[in-house]
C-alpha cells in the first residue's frame, strides 16, 4: 500500500507538469485552483451507426461452432439469457444475444441489462471527465473546508475523514466497512434503525454514514466499498451542477455515441423499454422486499434498493453500447476518445496486485484491465485483453455462484478467444456498411 500511495502521489504531480498549468488565487483563506486547457470534444465519425441498440441485431451476427459452446455454458447453468459483444481494434467484430430477455422476446445486442458494478468504472469516467475540466481533482478533499461535499461536516466526529479525498473513493480507500452489512444492500434494516417508513434519500444516508467513526485511515488500506461510489455520484452532481444520470449522459455516453445507458428500477414494474427481464435460480427462495413493502419477492425483483445504488451499481446499458464506451477510454483509435492519454494512464495503471483501479476491478501490468458487477439477476464482465480486444458478456441470470460467476465467465471469454479467435469477421458494425 505504501508503494501505491507513492506511484499515486508522482502520478498527481506528473498531471499538474506535463498538462501545463497555472495556479490563480481565488483569494485569502481559499486553496489554489488548478486550471487545465481543455482537451476538444470527440468527434463522432459521420459513418458511425447512430442508434447501436436498434441497428446490431443478432442476424448480424453468427458463427454456429461458437454459438453452440455458448449455448451449452447456458445449458449447463441454467442461464435464461446472454449478450456478448466483441470488439478488435476499436472495431464491434461480433454481437449476439442467445436465449430470452422474458417469455416473448429474444436476448439480442441490443437489449439492456442492470450492469451492478460495472456502474463504477462509469462513474469513474466521470469523474476523469470533470478532473479534464479543472473542476475536481483526484487530490481532491471530499470533506472539510475546502472538500467537496462539505456540507456534511457539521455530522461527521471522526477527523480521518477530513484526509479523504475522490483517489480514495475511486480506489476503494477511503475507509469504510461493509463488516456488519453493506449499507447499501441493508435498507430495511437502516430503516428500521431510523425509523423510517420510506427507503432513505441518498442525502439522510449520508448524514447517518459520515458520523460513524471510519474503519481506517484514509489512503492506509483499501476495502470495497458501494458508499463510496455513492458519495462520487454526489461529488459529481456538486462540482457539475447536474443531476448525476443527467450529466452521465451528456458528458459520457451520448459523446461516445451511446444513447440506451439509464438508471435502472427495484421491481419488475419498473423495467424499462428495451430492458431484459431478470431471473435467479429456481431454489432461490424469496425475501422480504428492501423497503419492506411485501413479505415475499423474488430477490432480482425488489430484494435489493438498485434505484439507490446510483453510480455504485443503478446503471442499466447493452453490451454492444458498453463495448463502444470502452473503446472511448482505450487510448487508441479509429474511436474517438473520451479522455486524454494521462487520464487513461491515471484509471488503469497498475501498482500492486491488491490496489484497484480507479472504477476498473483489475489493472495488470501486461495491460489487461477487467471490470465485474453481479447482484440478483444479472452478471456483468467487461474483459481488455492485452492485445487489444475487448469482450463485454452479460447475463440476465445469476447463479449459486453470486459475484464468484464472473470468474466462469471470464473462462468462456477465455476458451471462445483461443478456439474462435482467427474466425471472427473482419468487419466493423460500429459503422454503417
Amino acid at each position: 500500500m505504501r508503494h501505491s500511495r507513492l506511484i499515486s502521489t508522482i502520478l498527481t504531480l506528473a498531471i499538474l507538469v506535463g498538462a501545463g498549468f497555472c495556479l490563480r488565487l481565488r483569494g485569502q483563506g481559499e486553496p489554489a485552483v488548478t486550471h487545465l486547457e481543455p482537451e476538444p470534444e470527440p468527434v463522432i465519425p459521420v459513418d458511425w451507426v447512430e442508434d447501436l441498440n436498434e441497428a446490431i441485431t443478432n442476424d448480424l451476427s453468427h458463427l454456429p461452432a461458437m454459438d453452440q459452446v455458448v449455448d451449452s455454458f447456458m445449458n449447463f447453468w441454467s442461464l435464461k439469457g446472454v449478450s456478448l459483444a466483441i470488439v478488435r481494434n476499436d472495431s464491434l467484430l461480433y454481437a449476439r444475444g442467445y436465449g430470452r430477455a422474458d417469455a416473448v422476446l429474444p436476448m439480442t445486442p441490443g437489449t439492456t441489462l442492470r450492469l451492478a458494478s460495472v456502474s463504477k468504472l462509469l462513474t469513474a469516467i466521470g469523474i476523469m471527465r470533470l478532473q479534464e475540466e479543472g473542476k475536481v481533482f483526484l487530490e481532491t478533499p471530499v470533506f472539510g473546508p475546502f472538500g467537496v461535499l462539505n456540507e456534511y461536516d457539521r455530522y461527521i466526529k471522526d477527523d480521518n475523514y477530513y484526509l479523504m479525498t475522490v483517489q480514495h473513493l475511486l480506489r476503494h480507500q477511503g475507509g469504510f466497512t461493509s463488516r456488519g452489512g453493506d449499507v447499501m444492500f441493508s435498507t430495511q434494516k437502516f430503516m428500521q434503525r431510523h425509523g423510517l417508513k420510506e427507503p432513505p434519500s441518498s442525502d439522510y444516508l449520508v448524514k447517518k454514514e459520515v458520523a460513524k467513526p471510519l474503519y481506517f485511515e484514509p489512503g492506509t488500506s483499501q476495502e470495497y466499498s458501494n458508499f463510496g461510489y455513492l458519495l462520487l455520484s454526489l461529488i459529481i452532481e456538486k462540482v457539475s451542477g447536474m443531476p448525476y444520470e443527467e450529466f452521465m449522459q451528456k458528458e459520457v455516453f451520448e459523446p461516445a455515441g451511446c444513447h440506451g445507458f439509464r438508471l435502472g428500477g427495484d421491481y419488475l414494474a419498473d423495467r424499462l423499454p428495451g430492458e431484459t427481464r431478470y431471473f435467479v435460480p429456481s431454489d432461490d427462495k424469496p425475501v422480504v422486499s428492501f423497503d419492506g413493502k411485501y413479505a415475499s419477492v423474488q430477490r432480482c425483483y425488489g430484494g435489493n434498493y438498485i434505484s439507490g445504488l446510483y453510480g455504485a451499481g443503478g446503471w442499466i446499458g447493452s453490451t454492444v453500447e458498453l463495448a463502444r464506451l470502452v473503446c472511448a477510454i482505450d487510448g487508441t483509435g479509429p474511436v474517438p476518445d473520451l479522455l486524454d492519454p494521462f487520464s487513461i494512464r491515471q484509471m488503469t495503471v497498475w501498482m500492486d496486485d491488491e490496489t484497484y483501479g480507479l472504477g476498473w476491478l483489475d489493472c495488470r501490468p501486461e495491460g489487461e484491465w477487467t471490470r465485474t458487477g453481479s447482484f440478483a439477476g444479472t452478471s456483468a464482465l467487461i474483459k481488455k485483453y492485452a492485445d487489444g480486444e475487448i469482450w463485454v458478456i452479460v447475463t440476465n441470470t445469476s447463479t449459486w455462484r453470486g459475484s464468484r460467476f464472473s470468474r466462469n465467465t471470464g473462462a468462456l471469454c477465455q476458451n471462445l478467444r483461443s478456439r474462435f479467435d482467427t474466425q471472427l469477421p473482419v468487419r466493423d458494425l460500429f459503422r454503417e456498411n
